[in-house]
C-alpha cells in the first residue's frame, strides 16, 4: 500500500462578503480534490485538542497522529530538530521571528518576509553584538541565535532558570502595542529585555537601512515565543509500522516534526514557504518519492500565508495550484499504481477577516483502496460537516486513515 498525505496549510475559512458568502475553499476550482472526496470519505476532524491553541505545530502533530497532550514539546523544539540544534535536558528553544515594529506597534510578524540571507547576517549581528553589550543574563546562562528560513529563526537559551513563561504568537497580535503583548512569567524578563535591546540594534543595521530605502518593511525586532524542551516520542514506524516516509515542505517546522518521526526529509528547488513557492516542482518530487517510500506528505504553506495577508483571492489561487500541481498529479500517479490512499486536508482554520488562525474542526477528505462508502460530495467546510463524519480527537484521523476498511 503506498499512501499519500496533503497538507494545504490554513486551507478553511470562513464565508466571505465579496465571494457571494463562499469560502475560499467553495469559490475554488477544485476538481481533483473534489474526486477525492467523492470517491472517499468525507469528514471534520478536530485538530486543536482543549487547551491548546489552534498552531500548525499543535495541528500537525495530531493529525499525523501524535496526540499533543501526550507528546507536544512546544513549536521550536520542532523547528529546532530540522536545524539540528542538539538539547539538552535543561536547555529551552524559542522561536525567533525577524519583525516589522514602527511607534512601538507590531506592524508585520514577516518583517516583509525578509530573506534568510538577510535574517543570517541580522542574526549574526546579534549573537555578536547583543549579548556582549546589552544584555545581562543570569550567571552561567548562554543564548544564540540559529537562522531558519526568512524570517522563521531559532533561539537556543542554556540556564538554570526555568522558563515557565507564556509568550504570544506575533501573527495573532499584528496591530496591537508591543508592550502589551510582551512574554510574562518565570524567566519572561530576560526574553523582554532581550526583544527590546534588539531594537535599537536591528534599526540602525545597514541592511534595514537598505530595506527601508527600496521602501521595504525593515526587520528591526526580534520575537520569542513557541518556547519549550528537548521532543520526546516514537518514530512513525514504531507507531504505525509503515516502514518508509519522506516529507516535502519548506517550513523548518514541518521538517522538524519529519525528522522526528524518523522520514526522508526532501528538498526541492522553488519551495519558499509562501505564495510563490514552486506547487508543480513539490508535486513532481512528491511522485518520485513514492517509488522509494511507502508515504510522502507535502505540506504547502501558501493559503496560510495569504490568508495572513488578508488576501483572499491569493488564498482561492493558492489552493487551486495545490489540487492542480500536488493532489492531481499525486492522485493519478498513485491510482495507476496498485493499492493505494490519498488523504487532503488542512491543518487548521485560518481566517481572512481576522488575519489569525481559528480552532474549528478541519475538513477532510480521503480516498483509495478499502475506503468505502463514497460521499457522493465535493470537498468543502459545510460538506465535511454535513457527513456526519466527525473525529472528535484528531489524532485518531491517521489510525483512521491508515487501517479504516
Amino acid at each position: 500500500m503506498k499512501y499519500a498525505i496533503v497538507i494545504a496549510d490554513g486551507m478553511a475559512d470562513y464565508p466571505q462578503p465579496e465571494l457571494g458568502n463562499k469560502t475560499p475553499l467553495e469559490a475554488a476550482r477544485t476538481p481533483h480534490a473534489d474526486e477525492v472526496a467523492r470517491s472517499g470519505l468525507l469528514g471534520v476532524a478536530q485538530t486543536v485538542p482543549k487547551g491548546f491553541t489552534p498552531g500548525s505545530d499543535v495541528t500537525t502533530m495530531c493529525l499525523l497522529g501524535y496526540e499533543p497532550k501526550r507528546y507536544y514539546p512546544g513549536r521550536a523544539p520542532l523547528e529546532a530538530a530540522n536545524l539540528g540544534i542538539e538539547l539538552g535536558p535543561e536547555d529551552w528553544v524559542f522561536r525567533c521571528n525577524l519583525v516589522t515594529v514602527r511607534d512601538s506597534v507590531l506592524e508585520d510578524f514577516s518583517a516583509g518576509h525578509v530573506s534568510t540571507e538577510e535574517s543570517a547576517s541580522l542574526l549574526d549581528y546579534l549573537n555578536d553584538r547583543l549579548f556582549a553589550d546589552c544584555v545581562h543574563l543570569p550567571d552561567g546562562a548562554t543564548t544564540r541565535f540559529f537562522v531558519g528560513k526568512s524570517y522563521r529563526n531559532i533561539m537556543l537559551y542554556k540556564g538554570s532558570v526555568k522558563m515557565e513563561v507564556r509568550c504570544m504568537p506575533p501573527h495573532d497580535v499584528v496591530g496591537q502595542p508591543v508592550s502589551k503583548n510582551l512574554p510574562s512569567g518565570k524567566g519572561s524578563q530576560v526574553l523582554i529585555e532581550l526583544m527590546e535591546k534588539s531594537y535599537p540594534l536591528l534599526r540602525e543595521h545597514g541592511i534595514n537601512l537598505k530595506r527601508l530605502g527600496e521602501k521595504k518593511r525593515p526587520a528591526n525586532m526580534i520575537w520569542l515565543w513557541g518556547q519549550g524542551q528537548r521532543p520526546n516520542m516514537p518514530t512513525f514506524s514504531e507507531k504505525y509500522g509503515v516502514t518508509s516516509g519522506a516529507a516535502i515542505s519548506a517550513v523548518d517546522l514541518i521538517k522538524g516534526i519529519a525528522r522526528l518521526l524518523d522520514w526522508e526529509v526532501i528538498e526541492v528547488p522553488g519551495a519558499t514557504g509562501y505564495i510563490d513557492t514552486d506547487y508543480a516542482a513539490k508535486g513532481r518530487y512528491a511522485v518520485e518519492a513514492l517509488k522509494d517510500h511507502d508515504m510522502v506528505l507535502v505540506h504547502v504553506e501558501a493559503p496560510d500565508e495569504a490568508a495572513h495577508m488578508g488576501n483572499v483571492q491569493e488564498k482561492i489561487k493558492a489552493i487551486e495550484n495545490i489540487d492542480a500541481f500536488i493532489v492531481g498529479p499525486l492522485l493519478e500517479d498513485m491510482k495507476s499504481q496498485g493499492e493505494y490512499r490519498l488523504l487532503y486536508l488542512c491543518d487548521h482554520y485560518t481566517v481572512t477577516q481576522r488575519r489569525t488562525h481559528s480552532s474549528e474542526p478541519v475538513p477532510f477528505a480521503m480516498c483509495g483502496t478499502g475506503l468505502v462508502p463514497p460521499s457522493g460530495l465535493a470537498i468543502t467546510e459545510a460538506n465535511a460537516e454535513k457527513t456526519g463524519l466527525h473525529l472528535k480527537k484528531g489524532h485518531e484521523l491517521m489510525e483512521h486513515f491508515l487501517v479504516q476498511t
